[in-house]
């Protein structure tokens, strides 16, 4: 991630921040066109997405249980129109093609592969890509220029409230006034009725990671929203029973710390109080020494 801050502008078509949108970075060559399902005939009216590039079919979920489709074409908004009619589940559309017209065949090809694989392991969003799409052999000045592209592309789709190519665990920084401090840096731990687990804060909220124990038994005081993650983790296979408690066997990111020790203890359990750091210190106190700063 880069050090120094971007310019991003976001023209309204018709002054709607939900409506259709046209998206550029300040010396960027590449340019985005998202609109929800609902307004897609109005794209006809941009040749911006009548050229080659790469789009996103984006299911914007209640749940955390997102859905995606990555694609490319020479045409994008005649291969979009296919995809109205054959694929139900997207209510959001992203286009990215690029203002100098130089995007290739062998580019967005290439762009294509890369954004399937980077999403695929950033574990955001479950892909409706049945098949990993082949990376054309691009010369190194090529490849290099289409690197600098996914970046922008992953900039602008965070900007949109679409962080599907951002791995979960990524860092933050939080500068005081003194110096820049990475809270991201702690490893928190929480040990409670015989179990123990582990977690990161991260932009999105708490990471209870991988390995973690958790309580087999959910008391009454156990909030109802972390019972449901709680059935959710087991059904999916994501929680393994090993007798004594259950066993988390795949990262899952929680929008608070409280909701992540409650999901652990089984119980009703203030996050801040909870986790501490390998020295014992609290995460409540961190975050206080921070706002002292």
């Amino acid at each position: 991630m880069s050090k120094f801050g971007r310019s991003i502008r976001t023209f309204l078509a018709d002054g709607s921040p939900s409506g259709l949108r046209h998206v550029e970075i300040a010396n960027w060559s590449g340019q985005a066109l998202a609109c929800p399902r609902s307004r897609f005939s109005e794209l006809k009216e941009w040749d911006e997405c009548k050229r080659p590039g790469v789009y996103f079919l984006l299911e914007r979920a209640t749940s955390d249980n997102n859905t995606a489709y990555i694609g490319e074409s020479e045409d994008v908004l005649k291969r979009l129109a296919n995809h109205d009619r054959e694929k139900d589940f997207w209510n959001e559309l992203i286009i990215f093609t690029s203002k100098d017209e130089n995007l290739t065949k062998g580019h967005v090809k290439y762009l294509e592969s890369r954004l399937v694989q980077i999403s695929k392991d950033a574990e955001r969003y479950q892909l409706e890509n049945s098949v990993s799409p082949t990376q054309s052999a691009l010369p190194r000045a090529d490849a290099a220029a289409m690197e600098e592209f996914i970046d922008n592309i992953r900039l602008i789709l965070g900007t949109l409230g679409h962080r599907i190519l951002e791995p979960i665990s990524a860092k933050r920084a939080l500068v005081t006034n003194n110096s820049s401090f990475i809270l991201s840096d702690y490893d928190f731990h929480f040990k409670v009725n015989q179990v123990k687990a582990a977690g990161k804060i991260t932009d999105d909220g708490f990471l209870l990671l991988r390995g973690s124990q958790l309580s087999l038994k959910s008391s009454d005081s156990m909030p109802g929203k972390s019972k449901d993650i709680k059935n959710q983790l087991i059904d999916s296979g994501s929680l393994v029973d090993k007798g004594e408690y259950y066993e988390l066997v795949k990262d899952k990111l929680l929008s608070s710390s409280s909701y992540a020790a409650s999901l652990v203890a089984g119980s009703s359990r203030s996050g801040p109080q909870s986790w501490k750091t390998q020295e014992g210190v609290m995460l409540k106190l961190i975050e206080e020494q921070l706002l002292k700063h």
